[in-house]
């Protein structure tokens, strides 16, 4: 059973403000080569089993093997990871970019597959290599970090509840494909205004950045995503998996890499599915493959 939040535009509409009757368009288009990076825009992307093409494909660990994020590492907000979808002509598989370093090309690295954890999930990569790893650590001022690259993302198993067997992914927290609506950001930040308001506080508009979606798209109701079973965005057909339950990393600020409480406060009062977690935007996973480009038609299937 999905879950679904207590209120979006009003509890008996989710269903029939899917934006069917409304010309709904892709808007924005996003990756994140190396896992909580800077988020690289894109004009165009291939769509594959796995996502959009280099997405994630990347993670930063620790000396166990456990997943280093920016919720607890917030500087890896500030490093940025290219690969040649996002910077044509590049020349290297990845390349990093941090304030006060100069910039790293990596190669595709071999070897034997290592253990990763991220989050619960036992998953596997190869290293980048201890350039890579120095160069990380410099960045994050830590001492016990590696790159590590997803060489086969089929090996991973996505939550049976909510995907079909075979569906898969790299180093996405939990699904292919993210994808978050201009509406619902404008409705959310209409409710983070009138929270502000009540506490006697300076409104602050929470950016669609925070997010991280994959895809943006404008032109549907606030919230009608929630209902969506099936979409096509251009050529390329995506089915629902769940609502995206959000976390605190939508809290930091992009600029100041500071935490506040916006938008988890405001999510909890409107937001708030039944097993207590809230939501905002919407987790795909790919029926088809191929491409798709900004100013795409984004038609509701069902």
């Amino acid at each position: 059973m999905r879950a679904r939040a207590s209120r979006s535009c009003s509890p008996r509409c989710s269903r029939a403000c899917t934006g069917r009757n409304a010309s709904v368009r892709l808007t924005g288009i996003a990756v994140h080569p190396v896992k909580s990076t800077a988020i690289r825009p894109l004009p165009a992307s291939e769509v594959l089993p796995r996502g959009l093409a280099d997405d994630r494909s990347w993670i930063v660990v620790d000396g166990a093997g456990a997943a280093v994020t920016a919720r607890e590492a917030h500087a890896l907000l500030a490093v940025v990871a290219d690969t040649p979808a996002t910077w044509p002509g590049l020349g290297a598989a990845l390349r990093l970019r941090a304030p006060g370093l100069d910039a790293l090309h990596v190669g595709l690295p071999a070897g034997d597959p290592v253990p990763v954890r991220l989050f619960s999930r036992e998953l596997r990569g190869i290293p980048a290599g201890v350039e890579a790893d120095a160069w990380l650590c410099k960045a994050l001022g830590r001492d016990d970090l590696r790159l590590v690259w997803c060489d086969d993302p089929t090996r991973r198993r996505l939550n049976p509840v909510y995907t079909r067997e075979g569906d898969h992914t790299a180093y996405a927290d939990g699904y292919p494909v993210t994808l978050a609506s201009t509406a619902s950001l404008a409705r959310l930040n209409d409710w983070v205004a009138e929270t502000a308001v009540e506490r006697g506080e300076e409104p602050v508009a929470v950016p669609m950045e925070r997010f991280r979606p994959n895809l943006v798209v404008d032109g549907n109701e606030p919230f009608a995503e929630d209902g969506w079973s099936r979409v096509q965005v251009g050529e390329v057909r995506l089915r629902m998996a769940k609502p995206s339950d959000r976390c605190v990393l939508t809290t930091v600020d992009l600029d100041t890499l500071e935490t506040g409480k916006e938008p988890i406060r405001t999510l909890a009062r409107h937001r708030r599915a039944a097993d207590g977690t809230v939501l905002f935007a919407v987790n795909l996973i790919p029926e088809t493959t191929g491409r798709i480009t900004l100013g795409d038609e984004v038609t509701v299937l069902d």
